[in-house]
């Protein structure tokens, strides 16, 4: 990370942290008081040294009044040290309640898109594992640069208060220190922010693995999926263990130059000893601080290479709250609403390649279009343009007049429910997934959604009934799109969208389903993507797609009639029986 980029994120860290500022500087006040009581420990232990003169010439009193000083020094040294830490790790919680909140609110903003084009498992690392370790690094950096700092500082003040030229010793032997610190972060932050990176593959394959096990297993992937696995791990352990010897080399470099700084302070106290400018209590003060002086140093280098580590983890995170959030393009919102739709030379491309060009409908309200086609002809992508998951590269979608971008895209999408093939519950009740579309709904509007969706009896049957916990791996593909069909019926929209909507229901089923779904759609504009005959015969128009164009368009007794058409052919090849 460049030096520019590692202040920003500095920055930006510490703009998560100004709310906190109080406990900040609570803790910091905490740990001068802990610093000073302990760094005024030596000077009792060298003040009652010097009263122990020879054998016979040893002033008790005066060594247990010195004992008790420094009983106390310790207990307050104690006190205010769980002071400060309780301090710096409020502040540290805090703050990465407050990232991971911004974190998982980003999730919910940006665009589909981005959504799409990422590894799920690497964004759940961001907002997980990532920010643990900006919580790490938080609370070490804090805990110790705050005491290692103040320590640094109030050994020198000490120390010259007593003698400067030992000081001076001290002082210039600093340097090396701060070098070496420097030289070792340098090569600690490459390897962490690899690391980082090599860890969200690693959840992201793994995230593939479990969402996916019944394929994995039916296809025999298992062994495939391991060495994948066991591929990443090997780098992650060779990536880690470059990252771990250097961040290791911080202790043992900088205790080399301790052991310095302490032969310096001993001999030059000696000296001084022998000459009479020092008292041998006075150079045992000066031990303790030279020990005291470089030990911070080991704390704070050590500290850097977890801040090298926080700084990368952070970068990722930021990297996710720096994404464009979804536009708004309009402020309106719809009142009543007929279900005109009219798409007028719309073109939409995912990627550089084309996928709709000049595409051209106009469906009055209460229609119900049913959409079929090749896959990859453009069905999905249609109802992602209706939905606004993504917007027209051009052209235009008005519905009863009005574009679509003129709406919140939150008022545009309330506009149609949808039931897609995919089946999306979530850990909770059967009464809450069937609420999601309506949370203020009644228990009695959302049994009656549930009879509609004929999944009433099944869920009355559950230990608790509708408070029943579901578990979605315990219940059946058809089951999980009954209780997403009820709850597109307890929301009631005025235009409904049907991607392959009743693909996991057995035939039976199906037609108790369509039953239901015939009422809802009634007075209702209705685009539906299905393959199957009964959906596509009861449509009032059908839109045969092709390369992302409607290639042709009617009801099916008009398609079937055309000599060599692309529906006929597609149709006779077995697509309405499927």
């Amino acid at each position: 990370m460049s030096d520019r980029r590692k202040k920003s994120t500095t920055l930006r860290l510490l703009a998560f942290i100004r709310p906190n500022l109080p406990f900040l500087v609570l803790a910091l006040l905490m740990s001068v008081v802990q610093i000073v009581a302990t760094l005024f420990a030596p000077v009792v232990v060298g003040d009652a040294i010097d009263y122990i003169v020879g054998v016979g010439d040893v002033d008790f009193g005066r060594i247990f009044f010195y004992i008790m000083i420094l009983l106390g020094l310790i207990a307050a040294a104690v006190l205010f040290q769980w002071l400060a830490t309780l301090c710096t790790n409020r502040v540290a919680y805090r703050t990465v309640r407050d990232l991971r909140a911004a974190a998982f609110k980003k999730i919910n903003s940006v665009p589909l898109k981005y959504i799409d084009a990422h590894s799920h498992g690497d964004i759940i690392s961001r907002v997980s594992t990532d920010i643990d370790l900006v919580s790490d690094g938080l609370i070490q950096g804090f805990t110790q640069m705050f005491s290692g700092i103040v320590t640094i500082a109030g050994t020198i003040c000490f120390m010259f208060a007593l003698n400067w030229k030992v000081s001076l010793v001290v002082i210039l032997v600093t340097p090396l220190s701060l070098f070496v610190a420097y030289f070792i972060a340098r090569g600690c932050h490459n390897k962490f922010r690899d690391q980082a990176i090599k860890r969200g593959e690693m959840t992201g394959l793994t995230e593939e693995m479990l969402s996916g096990q019944r394929t994995v297993k039916a296809y025999g992937y298992e062994k495939r999926a391991e060495a994948r696995f066991e591929e990443i791990n090997l780098d992650l352990k060779k990536i880690g263990t470059k990252a771990m010897f250097y961040s290791s080399m911080t202790n043992p470099s900088t205790r080399v130059l301790n052991g310095i700084v302490y032969a310096a302070v001993a001999i030059m106290g000696a000296v001084l000893c022998v000459k009479g400018s020092l008292t041998v209590g006075q150079l045992s003060c000066f031990l303790s601080y030279a020990n005291q002086y470089t030990k911070p140093f080991n704390e704070v280098t050590g500290v850097v290479a977890e801040l090298q580590a926080t700084f990368a983890s952070a970068k990722r995170v930021f990297e996710l709250l720096d994404e464009q959030d979804e536009k708004e393009t309009g402020d309106k919102t719809p009142s009543a609403v007929r279900g005109d739709v009219d798409i007028d030379k719309v073109a939409f491309s995912y990627t550089e390649t084309p996928l709709i060009e000049n595409f051209n409908l106009s469906v009055p309200a209460g229609s119900r279009v049913a959409i079929v086609g090749p896959t990859g002809c453009g069905k999905t992508t249609l109802i992602n343009l209706l939905m606004r998951f993504y917007d027209v590269r051009s052209g235009s979608i008005r519905v009863d007049g009005t574009d679509l971008t003129e709406y919140t895209r939150a008022s545009s999408r309330e506009l149609f429910g949808m039931v897609l093939q995919d089946s999306w519950l979530f850990d909770g009740t059967f009464r809450e997934n069937i609420a999601y579309s309506r949370p203020e709904a009644s228990d009695e509007e959302i049994a009656a959604a549930a009879k509609k969706a004929h999944i009433h009896g099944f869920i009355s049957r559950q230990v608790n009934g509708y408070d029943t916990v579901l578990d979605p791996d315990a219940l059946s593909a058809g089951q999980k799109q009954l209780i997403c069909i009820a709850r597109l019926m307890l929301a009631s929209p005025p235009m409904l969208i049907l991607d392959e909507a009743t693909s996991s229901i057995d035939t039976r089923t199906e037609i108790r389903i369509q039953q239901a779904f015939a009422e809802l759609m009634k007075g209702r504009t209705s685009f539906i993507v299905a393959h199957r005959l009964s959906t596509i015969r009861e449509a009032d128009v059908i839109l045969v797609m092709r390369d992302g164009n409607v290639i042709e368009q009617g009801s099916h007794e008009q398609l079937m009639s055309i000599e060599g058409g692309f529906y006929r052919n597609l149709y006779t090849l077995g697509m309405g029986g499927a």
